[in-house]
């Protein structure tokens, strides 16, 4: 079972050289050898300690939408000296960006689309103090659910169906969705669909298909639910 594959489908990941008071993802080490990752999804960096700042980048992630993005916390850390593989795609990274040769720019983009893989993959691996995605996603159980979600979100789904999906009761699965998600399946449900209704109107897409194609019943009631969430209705988005 994949957790990100569709959320990095769906949300355009783009990473970019920056200066350090523009970056939001820092490489810190000692000695030209990087020994930390420190990430903030909220913005830009914010004081480091004294430790050198090796590699700073400019990461976007539709953050204003995205789900994951929003459940992180206003910083995150990542251990490099427990993590080989990750310390050599940063020093791999330091030495493109050194070198300045033909394509780096090209090379230290790609390879920064690995590294927050990586550094995402370690959060739902590590889990969450918190309610949120995050935590959904690092529960073995209930992440199996969020998947079938993200990956079907035109299904018509019911709490059985998600609880099944689970392997738990439907009462045992509400209950611990609604505590670690920090929402009722449902209403997550109704969430994601509008997220990706966004995306779709934003690109040209037609109301009436929309609706069909997350599960409303009608227009009109997309258009209604549409707007509560986003103030706005969803035919003034289309094509924007």
């Amino acid at each position: 079972m994949d957790r990100l594959t569709t959320l990095m489908e769906r949300f355009q990941l783009s990473v970019s050289p920056a200066s350090a008071g523009e970056a939001n993802l820092l490489a810190l080490g000692e000695q030209g050898k990087a020994t930390c990752l420190v990430f903030f999804p909220r913005g830009e960096a914010q004081p480091v300690g004294d430790k050198q700042i090796l590699l700073s980048v400019k990461v976007d992630w539709v953050a204003g939408h995205n789900p994951l993005m929003a459940a992180l916390p206003l910083s995150v850390h990542f251990d490099l000296t427990e993590n080989a593989e990750t310390r050599d795609l940063v020093q791999l990274m330091l030495a493109e960006s050194a070198g300045r040769r033909c394509g780096a720019q090209s090379v230290v983009n790609r390879l920064g689309e690995v590294l927050m893989v990586r550094l995402l993959r370690g959060q739902i691996e590590a889990g969450a103090t918190e309610s949120g995605l995050l935590a959904g996603l690092a529960d073995p159980r209930l992440s199996r659910a969020i998947v079938a979600l993200h990956d079907h979100p035109g299904r018509v789904w019911s709490n059985g169906d998600l609880a099944a999906e689970a392997g738990l009761s439907q009462s045992r699965f509400s209950e611990l969705f609604a505590s670690e998600v920090g929402e009722t399946p449902m209403g997550y449900l109704r969430r994601w669909r509008l997220t990706l209704a966004h995306q779709d109107l934003a690109r040209g897409d037609r109301v009436e298909a929309v609706a069909r194609r997350y599960a409303y019943v009608s227009p009109e009631g997309f258009t209604r639910a549409f707007r509560k969430a986003y103030g706005v209705a969803p035919v003034s988005l289309r094509g924007r």
